[in-house]
């Protein structure tokens, strides 16, 4: 659910380089190196290691969350609703702080899509994040299904496909521009994203739980779909989050910061990128 970059990771190569006595040459050269790792689609076992991470956290997030919501309903509201929606926020916060420096946190095919629009995730990689997003799901909504056979573990709308289609893009635009803005931004204070992420979640769920069910994620969605055999409005769940995610990050991207002037950023397209700064010895 979350890029927990910045202080975690980037998805966008991040150099560091403390020898002021690197050359100029070997910098450009393992600046290429890594770009090449992070951009190539080999199943190498970090990358491997990313796609457990993804899995499991997404495994997490929508076992505590949905269950949560699960259990609430076979006990007589013995979670309440304002209480399912801190799980959500409390789940998608400690997934993040948990494997963020993994494999970047998405948990969420909508942000994976999303960053890989803005050039900060490498479009080879988004099918195997997204199938782990989707295996981590499904395997959570199965083991809900055996425990909790008579409730269906997953949203559904409470009113009209086209309110809760608006309702789900909207939290989703919101949960996206806060990901970018905390954990994306040389300027924010990376330590403090998961719980941005989470507190946004907690809001999110709040608004629009009662109508759409807060999915903002077509894995927490589509998980629960294929082990109930339940498809219905399924669309919903996969246009609304994917489109929100993209708007999201789009305009946080043309709102970041920029010393360069307008021209220039509009011929190189440089309102894409990481625009911070940097400084050379």
């Amino acid at each position: 659910m979350a890029e927990a970059s910045g202080a975690n990771g980037n998805h966008g190569v991040a150099l560091d380089v403390k020898d002021e006595d690197l050359s100029h040459k070997d910098v450009k050269n393992a600046e290429s190196k890594t770009i090449s790792d992070t951009s190539g689609f080999l199943f190498t076992v970090p990358f491997m290691q990313k796609l457990v991470a993804e899995m499991a956290g997404t495994y997490y997030l929508i076992f505590a969350g949905v269950g949560s919501v699960v259990i609430n309903a076979a006990r007589d509201n013995i979670i309440t609703f304002p209480g399912t929606s801190v799980v959500w926020g409390l789940a998608a916060m400690v997934v993040v702080y948990s494997v963020g420096h993994i494999s970047g946190a998405h948990l969420n095919p909508a942000i994976t899509i999303a960053f890989a629009t803005c050039k900060r995730f490498p479009w080879k990689q988004v099918p195997a994040y997204i199938s782990a997003q989707v295996l981590g799901s499904t395997l959570a909504s199965g083991t809900l299904r055996l425990l909790f056979q008579d409730h269906f573990a997953g949203p559904l709308p409470h009113g009209s496909d086209v309110q809760s289609l608006a309702l789900e893009f909207i939290i989703t635009f919101y949960l996206m521009f806060v990901i970018c803005g905390v954990a994306t931004d040389n300027r924010a204070i990376g330590e403090l994203a998961g719980l941005a992420v989470g507190a946004t979640v907690i809001v999110n769920v709040m608004i629009a739980g009662p109508i759409s069910g807060g999915s903002m994620s077509p894995a927490g969605r589509l998980g629960p779909a294929i082990v109930s055999s339940n498809y219905k409005s399924l669309w919903v769940y996969i246009l609304g989050p994917t489109a929100g995610a993209i708007s999201g990050a789009w305009v946080y991207d043309i709102i970041r910061f920029t010393d360069k002037p307008l021209r220039e950023v509009l011929k190189s397209g440089s309102f894409l990128k990481d625009s911070a700064p940097v400084n050379s010895n």
